[in-house]
This record gives C-alpha cells, sequence and structure tokens, in this order.
C-alpha cells in the first residue's frame, strides 16, 4: 500500500530571499537534523542571467531503526539525491528528492516549494508532499513502513524549526533584507562533478543539466524540471489551501499525519463535490471518528452528505418551528459553557414526560427538534472559537435523570430513542465533548443497557455517571463548570431557564392518523429526492414527456454506492415499464425503486437515439446538468452499472473479467431529483437552480460546470 503525505501552507514571515539565504545553511550538513549525516553536490548548473540555479546532491540521512534490521539490510545510512531548482526571477524554489538506497525495493518521493505569500509578497509559503511504497524489504515490509512513517513525521516540523533557527542567525547578524535579483550579463556556468567523486553513482549522473547552446541562448527552452516545476505549482496555486496557522488557530494540534489526512480528504471532497464542501471542522469531526482513516471516514461521510441533502437538514434552522407541546414540556436548554470553553446543553430526562410527547407530536417531530439542537450546538461552538480564541468543536451536556422510572421505559419511547442515537452518531460524530450524568437511579442500568450497543466506543470513553449526590464537591460537577453557573435545581445559585417539564395533558394527545397528517411531519419525510437501486443488466431510467421543443431538462444526483454511466435518450414513442421475468436466473429480480422503460425488441438509432455523450459517475460524486431539448416527444433519463471496458473497445482485461465475477449481485444506488423548465425560466446555469425547488446541501452541493456535452447540453459536477 502507497503511503501519502500532504502538509498544509505553513509561512514564513520573511522574504523569500531571507529564507532561502536560511535555507542555504542546512548544506552540506546541518547539525540541528541528527538524521542528517551530509552532502555532496553532483552537479550544478546556472542560466546566462542567473535568475535559474539547478543544484543536484546526494544526500546522507541516518535511519533510526534497529541494529538487527540495519544488519539484515547491510546499510548504516540510506542516500538519498536531491534536485534544487531556484527561479529567482519568479521567487520559488522547487524541490525533488528520491531514495537511492534500496530503489529496487522502497520507492520514496518527496516535492518541497518554497514560493512568495499570494498576499504579502514579504512572506514566504512552504509546502511538502512526499509517497512511500514499499515492493518488498525481505520479509520486514510491515516493520520498515512503520520506521520510515515514524522518522518521516518527527523530521517534519524539525524542519520548519531548523529554518526559524538560522533566520534568527541572520538577523542577529544584522542581516534583515537581501535584494531581489535583478538581470545580469553574465555567462552561464555548468559544473560537472568529477565521476571519481562519484563512483557508485553513475546512473545519477544522466540526471545532469548538461551545457548546451539552447539552454544558453534560448530563453523559451528551459530545463525539463524546471518547467514541470512551474506547470506542478501552477497546479497547486489554483487549488483551495489550509494554512498552518489556521489549523492551530481554529482545528487544533494536529500531528503532521492528521494534518496530510485532513487535507487530502479535502481535496478529494473539492474534486468529486465541486463547488460548497464541508466546512474543515465537520471533515475533522469524521476523521476522528475512524482515527483518521481516509477511506473509512470518506465513506460515512458521503452517506452524511446525502442524508442532509436528501431530507435538507442545512436549513432547518431557518424554517424548523417546534409545536408549542414540544416548547412547554420539552426539558432541556443550553446554558453558559463549561469550563473548557463548550457550549452547556442540560437535559432533565427524568422530568420529561416521553411517551407523552410522542403521543402529542410524534417521533419525527422529536427527532427534527432534536437535529436542529444538534445544528444550532454547532453554530455555537464556531462562537465560541472566536470568543475563546482557541478550537471548540465540541459541546458539554449534562443529563439530571432525577424522577427516571420504569415509565420512561416504554418500548415505543425506547425505540425512539434509540433510533434518534442511531441518526445522531451516523451524522454528527465527535460534536459531543463530554457527557455528565447526575443522580442516576437504580432503574438507570436497565435504560443503559438497552442503548449502550448503539453508542460508539469513543463517545462511550466521554461518559462521566454520578449517581445520589455524588456530584456535589471535589471530584464532581464544579470540577467541569464553574460553581457560578450550577444550576438551581442541582443544588447552584444560577437560576436556568430550562422548563421543568411535567406530565403532558392527555387532551394534547393525536391519534396515529392526525400524526401522519401534521404538516410538521410531512415537511420532514417527503423529499423532492428519490432513491434508486442498479443492478447488473437491470438499469434504472425516468421518462420526461416533452410537449414543447426548447424546454430544459434538469438534475440532480448523487451516487450512494458503486459507479454508475448516465445517459439520456429519445424517443417519438411513449416506453413502457417492463417487468422482469422472475425465472430467468441470469438477472436478478430488482427491487420496488428499479424502472427499466427501454424495451429489448427497441432498436437504438431508430426507436430511441441518444442525446448525450454518456457520463461516467463514480461513487461518492454530486452531478448536476440539464439538457435544452429540441424535439418533443420522450427523454429517457438512464442510470446503469458502469463496466471496466464497457467504455473501451478493446477486449477486457482477465483482471477486469474476475472482478466482474465476484460482485456479480453487487447493487449501485443512487440518489435523484428531475424537472422541467420551460426555457425562458432557465437562468444558463445550474450553479444555483434558483429556477427550481431542488435545494443544495450547504455542505455538499456542487457548484461549478463544465461542458460535456454537444451544442445545446450542460452537464456539471
Amino acid at each position: 500500500m502507497v503511503q501519502k503525505y500532504q502538509s498544509p501552507v505553513r509561512v514564513y514571515k520573511y522574504t523569500f530571499e531571507m529564507v532561502m539565504a536560511a535555507y542555504e545553511k542546512r548544506f552540506p550538513t546541518c547539525p540541528l537534523i541528527p538524521v542528517f549525516l551530509g552532502s555532496e553536490k553532483l552537479s550544478e548548473y546556472k542560466s546566462e542571467d542567473e535568475s535559474l540555479h539547478i543544484v543536484e546532491r546526494i544526500c546522507k540521512l541516518n535511519v533510526d531503526a534497529p541494529r538487527l534490521l540495519k544488519k539484515i539490510a547491510g546499510v548504516e545510512y540510506v542516500s538519498f539525491i536531491q534536485k534544487n531548482t531556484v527561479n529567482w526571477k519568479e521567487r520559488t524554489l522547487l524541490i525533488e528528492a528520491h531514495n537511492e538506497t534500496f530503489s529496487n525495493r522502497v520507492f520514496v518521493n518527496e516535492i518541497c516549494s518554497y514560493s512568495v505569500h499570494p498576499d504579502n509578497e514579504d512572506w514566504t509559503c512552504f509546502e511538502q508532499s512526499a509517497s512511500l511504497d514499499i515492493k518488498s524489504f525481505f520479509g520486514f515490509e510491515s516493520s520498515v513502513e512503520k520506521i520510515a512513517m515514524r522518522q518521516y513525521t518527527a523530521n517534519i516540523k524539525k524542519g520548519k524549526e531548523v529554518i526559524e533557527h538560522y533566520l534568527n542567525e541572520l538577523t542577529a547578524q544584522g542581516i534583515r533584507h537581501i535584494p531581489r535579483w535583478t538581470p545580469r550579463a553574465t555567462v552561464a556556468r555548468v559544473e560537472i562533478v568529477p565521476e571519481s567523486r562519484q563512483p557508485v553513482l553513475a546512473p545519477v549522473l544522466d540526471l545532469r543539466v548538461e551545457p548546451s547552446e539552447d539552454l544558453a541562448h534560448s530563453s523559451t527552452k528551459e530545463p525539463l524540471t524546471s518547467q514541470c516545476g512551474q506547470e506542478t505549482q501552477a497546479a497547486i496555486a489554483d487549488a483551495d489551501k489550509l494554512d498552518a496557522d489556521y489549523i492551530e488557530r481554529y482545528l487544533g494540534q494536529l500531528t503532521p499525519m492528521q494534518e496530510s489526512c485532513l487535507i487530502q480528504l479535502r481535496q478529494w471532497l473539492q474534486e468529486t463535490h465541486k463547488g460548497k464542501i464541508p466546512k474543515d471542522e465537520h471533515i475533522l469531526r469524521f476523521l476522528r471518528a475512524r482515527d483518521f482513516n481516509i477511506d473509512k471516514a470518506r465513506e460515512i461521510l458521503c452517506l452524511s452528505l446525502t442524508w442532509r441533502k436528501q431530507y435538507q437538514v442545512d436549513y432547518i434552522l431557518e424554517v424548523w418551528r417546534p409545536p408549542q407541546v414540544l416548547v412547554n414540556y420539552y426539558t432541556g436548554g443550553w446554558h453558559y459553557h463549561d469550563r473548557d470553553g463548550r457550549p452547556l446543553y442540560i437535559l432533565r430526562l427524568g422530568q420529561m414526560d416521553t411517551k407523552g410527547l410522542l403521543k402529542a407530536v410524534g417521533e419525527e417531530a422529536i427527532l427534527r427538534h432534536v437535529l436542529s439542537i444538534n445544528e444550532d450546538g454547532q453554530k455555537r461552538c464556531e462562537e465560541n472559537t472566536k470568543v475563546f480564541g482557541r478550537p471548540i468543536t465540541s459541546w458539554t451536556c449534562l443529563v439530571d435523570l432525577e424522577g427516571l422510572n420504569m415509565r420512561h421505559l416504554w418500548r415505543p419511547g425506547v425505540k425512539a430513542l434509540l433510533r434518534i442515537i442511531e441518526v445522531v452518531e451516523a451524522n454528527y460524530p465527535e460534536t459531543l465533548g463530554r457527557l455528565l450524568i447526575l443522580r442516576a437511579p437504580r432503574v438507570f442500568p436497565v435504560l443503559w443497557t438497552l442503548v449502550n450497543p448503539f453508542i460508539n466506543e469513543n463517545t462511550r470513553q466521554k461518559f462521566l455517571i454520578y449517581s445520589g449526590n455524588n456530584y456535589q464537591g471535589m471530584g464532581g460537577l464544579i470540577d467541569y463548570i464553574d460553581k457560578e453557573i450550577v444550576p438551581d435545581f442541582l443544588g447552584g445559585d444560577c437560576l436556568c431557564n430550562i422548563p421543568e417539564g411535567g406530565m403532558v395533558p392527555k387532551s394534547l394527545y393525536q391519534t396515529e392518523e392526525m400524526l401522519e397528517n401534521a404538516d410538521q411531519i410531512k415537511l420532514w419525510t417527503e423529499t423532492i429526492y428519490q432513491s434508486a437501486t442498479i443492478f447488473k443488466g437491470a438499469p434504472h431510467e425516468k421518462s420526461i414527456e416533452i410537449l414543447e421543443a426548447s424546454s430544459v431538462i434538469t438534475w440532480d444526483f448523487d451516487i450512494l454506492k458503486g459507479d454508475v454511466v448516465f445517459n439520456i435518450f429519445h424517443s417519438k414513442q411513449a416506453p413502457q415499464i417492463s417487468r422482469k421475468d422472475s425465472n430467468s436466473p441470469l438477472v436478478p429480480l430488482p427491487g420496488g425503486n428499479n424502472v427499466q422503460l427501454i424495451e429489448k425488441s427497441w432498436v437504438l438509432g431508430v426507436d430511441y437515439s441518444p442525446t448525450e455523450t454518456p457520463l461516467i459517475c463514480r461513487e461518492g460524486e454530486s452531478v448536476q446538468g440539464s439538457h435544452v431539448t429540441r424535439w418533443p416527444g420522450f427523454y429517457i433519463l438512464q442510470w446503469k452499472m458502469h463496466s471496466p471496458w464497457s467504455c473501451s473497445s478493446n477486449l477486457p482485461r482477465v483482471d477486469d473479467v474476475l472482478a466482474s465475477l465476484q460482485v456479480s449481485s453487487y447493487k449501485c444506488k443512487i440518489m435523484f431529483y428531475t424537472e422541467v423548465l420551460a426555457s425562458e425560466d432557465f437562468r444558463g446555469s445550474m450553479t444555483s437552480l434558483e429556477s427550481c425547488q431542488s435545494g443544495f446541501s450547504q455542505l455538499s452541493a456542487g457548484t461549478t460546470s463544465s461542458s460535456q456535452s454537444q451544442g445545446s447540453s450542460h452537464v456539471s459536477r
């Protein structure tokens, strides 16, 4: 498995020229970096006007590895080839390094860059990326990978400290400004190191920049490494970057590898969910919930983003107005903050008539109310981050169980509680910083046994349970919240404006039929999005009848599982829903959310014809687009399972066939919304869908357009 690292942008508040002077002090050796044993130049090139300077070195590094492993490998140190390309005119430094030792077994590649800060030309930015791929290493592949990653991460921040040390040293010497490069009329120089100084590095000599008239006289033929470096830096500059100081200020202290995981997942979201992506603290919560395993965090994050989009959770604080029964009898509310600055939410569960609330407003209304509390909690965390000047990413919940009895263990009530826990755990991970459970009665172990399996292990570790009056005094409640804000019902002097609850009058109870027809429930349970399942050989198709040409078909869909191919076809005849033969053993019978319209007897180009180029959509992607119709008739939108060789004219590879056999029962899932607009209502872009009912999630909406089809068609991801 290839291990990758991507650093945030680290900023030096010094000019590029000062940073370069400090960087050069690291060579040929640097006592501040113990693993760096020394370096030796292999070649050096300077352009005619000295604006370009390329130096290639061999560097020796001592690896902190067990003595036995070094003896088996037969080496005391490892050698790296480093090529530095300084462009004084553009004020950039590109560093490319790869290992020479064991290069046929282990592949280590590193690219670093120094450049001028885009908003302040007197500051310098530094970025770093690396990859490690261990093919084989005498059976110690896993051990070598762990050693390499530990050593690499230990020296990442050390590099910044070294640069800052030499910058301070230059300042102490009275050097506070170094003039920028200006054109000079000098002769190009190339230094070739004699082969006698590098007997074991013959292959490396092929990488040198040889002197030539082209290099000396042509400004358009720069060395290949310089051109590649500029393209790489341009690509990086186009991306939205994270600053190391920003991470520390708003997200907290992260290890280098945790920073790298955050940046990699964030970049993936930018590529697949172009436009609006989750806030950085939101992404970080999902990474923490899966111990910074990028693949696992990406999976649950995509499911959560789809859930938010489907039920329009982003707008819940704007549209949700709790029924008066909840306002009067829901015994929970926000109450200042704890000693760490976290927002404090108090829930007097023992005083809440859960059965009465369920019968009065229903499970959906209570769930929606709980979600609005979680959304409000995230906003309060952001506000407290600004107030206290340090990252606040979670809140504290205080649950008072005084009054809890067997009535609270009513089966529908427990079922509703478990569902709420399941939804919150899946979509708001790592938002609970601490849970204080006070005055737990004897019946509490029964409730704990029921809910414990549904709570994540990381969350359970944040629980503190006090029975009776054990919360009073040292080691109790005042260790976590200030004495001045301890609520009056817990023996404090602070008045707490939280409803006292009590029994919900039976006159407010509603029948199940009334609850199902309630407007607030409809708004929550109904959604404009539809879901569909796609099987191998059984695509999902949707027909749209167009009465007037130049109408606009719009779509917005998410790939929940698997890879699919999206097509649009036009037909003059009305398609009929086809029923699969249940006796057919080859094709599984699709579920009720799978519809097929194109009959087997139809001939492509005769009965129906494509109007768009097929679009391959990968799992996790959010796709929006539109098609301006040219003719009246029936347009069929089709999603079918993507095969690795479906778009290739070549014969399928053996690996692809085997993979296909292994996933013969594999299903793809999508969530989609379509709408037809009159041409005069269409605003020419799917960046906002302002003319549609469809609302994009504030966390996951794709808003960047790209041409994918012909003429009047428009597809965007």
